[in-house]
């Protein structure tokens, strides 16, 4: 009984998120990557990249419907110690209501230190990022990833998610380095998974 219970939470939650994303999509497609929300096996991907351990709390970038946002907290970071940051006033909502814990942050992810405000100067574990960047120049997605560097220490990473088949960052464009990490075909569309450190230096 009490596992079909669950199995019918499960449910209910994946259509829950699949129509927040699907309403989010129709309202502003250019910050929305695609029509259905991230697998839970690319959010698990994903999320392995967070060191709970660390002692600094981790930021996630474009959380939309919260599946990524559930996997870090699976990986062992509690509540209080992420910070989700997401444009989309209904996926705010959404987001707060499923995880009242959450530091959740409705915001601009191109404008970092407007968006953290009191926490501009916060430095994170690791960033986790499901913004649509190829819906944005090549410029402005270097900007949005050496802002991103900023807050993190040296060698950690930043996980990015892209459907189209090079990394959305481009190589020799910053004091970054680019690392393809995963190819996950168990996502619609499939994904690929790509990691961008500050090069430490010395």
């Amino acid at each position: 009984m009490a596992r079909s219970h669950s199995l019918k939470r499960t449910l209910a939650e994946k259509f829950d998120d699949e129509l927040q994303f699907f309403k989010g999509w129709i309202d502003r497609p250019k910050t929305v990557g695609s029509i259905v929300p991230t697998s839970s096996i690319t959010a698990r991907k994903m999320a392995s990249i967070v060191d709970p351990g660390s002692g600094l709390p981790v930021l996630e970038v474009g959380p939309g419907t919260g599946v990524i946002t559930r996997a870090i907290l699976a990986r062992g970071v509690k509540p209080e110690n992420l910070y989700a940051l997401e444009y989309s006033p209904e996926f705010v909502r959404h987001l707060r209501r499923l995880y009242p814990g959450v530091n959740v942050i409705e915001g601009d992810a191109f404008n970092l230190s407007a968006a953290l405000g009191d926490h501009r100067d916060q430095t994170f574990d690791s960033v986790v990022s499901g913004v649509p960047l190829l819906n944005f120049p090549v410029a402005q997605r270097v900007a949005y990833v050496e802002s991103l560097l900023d807050r993190i220490p040296a060698g950690r990473p930043i996980v990015q998610l892209t459907y189209g088949p090079l990394s959305p960052i481009p190589p020799g464009r910053g004091d970054y380095t680019v690392e393809h990490f995963h190819f996950v075909v168990r996502n619609i569309p499939p994904t690929q998974l790509w990691i961008y450190r500050r090069r430490k230096h010395g």
